[in-house]
């Protein structure tokens, strides 16, 4: 089950909403919200809801015993431990026919795949348990007492599939107390249907042209064609995330939590560094509280500093999934962030202009990398994109494409942007019913999509 679909939209959340409101206390709304997180998980992965409850089991009895143990070897070796089993429940479900595939091309074995089907969520759910283990371990957090509201941080719904990821840090005080009213329901509301919006009528819509263009035989495919393919998807994975994040940040507001931002304007950026300030903000956060920052972050040597830069962005490619091109791009960015620490920061400060075409463009072939798992079929079409190998300059069918999606390019470009926002809150301001109305057709038009057409994907389900 997806936000952005019927089923979810008019029959889950609001039969959720009206037994979440029903019920009187805290602790009862916690159960109402934890049944329906499981249900929501179990409707696409009956499955592996065993596994997310074990996950969640160990990691409430091992909160609770590094918070009661002496900090001495022993304990410290029990830390190691419990992360080391979040880690191995990931790198199994989700890296080892990985290994396989690299084990038997290395040695010309034939190992068979494990035919294991890749648990929705479970790089979200394991980054949260991580995260939560390790600050009980350093005395950042006490251990939560409940194991129904450690439960509920785990599941819960709005952020199970895709996130933002939330560390425990940010909802301890949220998850036994909390308020909740129709003010923040309705801005809740506000935010998932403009969440919505993005979601269904800019990524889909713009995700259906770049699947035509991917799709389509390589050597019929012209120069502007695969840079009209290369936009549309960089349009699409950020309305798409961005939407849903949007959606997930509105569900929270309705139930009583206010989750972390996770997206913040990343194709205004003037460099690749602001760029990775901006985009999944909690993702990168992660990775620099609990992986740069005790590698040393950039209090070390030059070459120390380098070398954590290649495993941060390493590790982030990994996490996206078990494939050389998520890899590549990791180290790609890696690339890009050093380049700019140590020989351009100055100048691109001093030079924005420069900065924001550079950024655009590299972020632009960045998501070229982050599209195709198959890496012949990736080097095929980034060469395509320095016109090695492409149909000639220009076809009839780019041109109707390009003419056909122009307005959409250019509003999907304007939204990118604070203005839009901006406007929206001024009309908010001084013309409410505007407002309301303008959130209606875009709720309604929304739906209408949804009920028309097949094409609805969500590309970080992968993940």
């Amino acid at each position: 089950m997806v936000f952005s679909s019927i089923t979810f939209l008019f029959y889950f959340l609001p039969l959720v909403l009206i037994l979440y409101f029903a019920v009187p206390t805290v602790q009862l709304k916690n159960i109402v919200l934890l049944i329906a997180s499981l249900f929501f998980y179990a409707w696409g992965e009956p499955v592996y809801v065993v596994l997310m409850l074990i996950s969640i089991c160990g990691n409430y009895f091992c909160g609770k015993y590094l918070a009661g143990g002496v900090k001495n070897t022993a304990l410290k070796r029990y830390f190691i431990y419990a992360v080391a089993w979040n880690i191995a429940i990931l790198f199994f479900f989700k890296y080892a026919n990985m290994v396989l595939h690299v084990f038997n091309g290395i040695f010309r074995t034939d190992l068979a795949d494990l035919k294991l089907s890749l648990p929705i969520g479970i790089s979200f759910y394991t980054f949260q348990a991580l995260s939560y283990v390790i600050d009980v371990y350093k005395g950042k957090v006490k251990p939560q007492e409940s194991l129904l509201a450690f439960a509920l941080y785990v599941t819960m719904f709005p952020q199970l599939i895709a996130g933002p990821i939330v560390k425990y840090t940010e909802i301890e005080d949220r998850l036994l107390n909390r308020k909740t009213s129709l003010v923040a329901c309705g801005k809740g509301a506000e935010k998932f249907i403009l969440g919505l919006g993005k979601k269904v009528l800019l990524a889909n819509t713009l995700g259906g042209v770049f699947t035509q263009i991917s799709s389509m035989a390589p050597e019929s495919r012209s120069f502007l064609l695969v840079w009209l393919g290369a936009v549309c998807y960089t349009f699409q994975i950020y309305f798409d995330f961005s939407g849903y994040s949007d959606m997930a940040i509105g569900l929270g507001y309705m139930f009583g939590f206010k989750f972390p931002v996770n997206f913040h304007y990343p194709y205004v950026a003037f460099s690749v560094t602001d760029f990775w300030r901006r985009w999944h903000i909690t993702l990168s956060s992660w990775f620099r509280d609990y992986v740069y920052i005790p590698l040393g972050g950039n209090r070390v040597s030059k070459a120390k500093h380098i070398r954590n830069l290649l495993i941060v962005w390493g590790l982030t490619g990994l996490w996206h999934g078990a494939s050389g091109n998520f890899i590549l791009w990791g180290l790609y960015y890696a690339f890009w962030l050093i380049l700019e620490k140590y020989f351009l920061a100055d100048f691109l400060k001093n030079h924005k202009v420069f900065g924001h075409v550079m950024t655009g463009l590299i972020f632009l072939f960045g998501w070229v990398i982050f599209a195709f798992t198959d890496m012949r079929q990736l080097g095929r079409y980034l060469l395509q994109m320095f016109g090695i190998g492409a149909a000639g300059f220009c076809d009839r069918t780019a041109i109707y494409l390009l003419l056909s999606s122009l307005l959409l390019l250019i509003l999907a470009a304007w939204i990118s942007t604070p203005m839009p926002y901006r406007l929206y809150r001024k009309v908010l301001e001084s013309h409410r019913p505007a407002a309301m109305i303008l959130l209606i057709l875009v709720m309604v038009v929304s739906v209408a999509y949804l009920v028309y057409q097949s094409y609805n994907p969500f590309l970080y389900f992968r993940f």
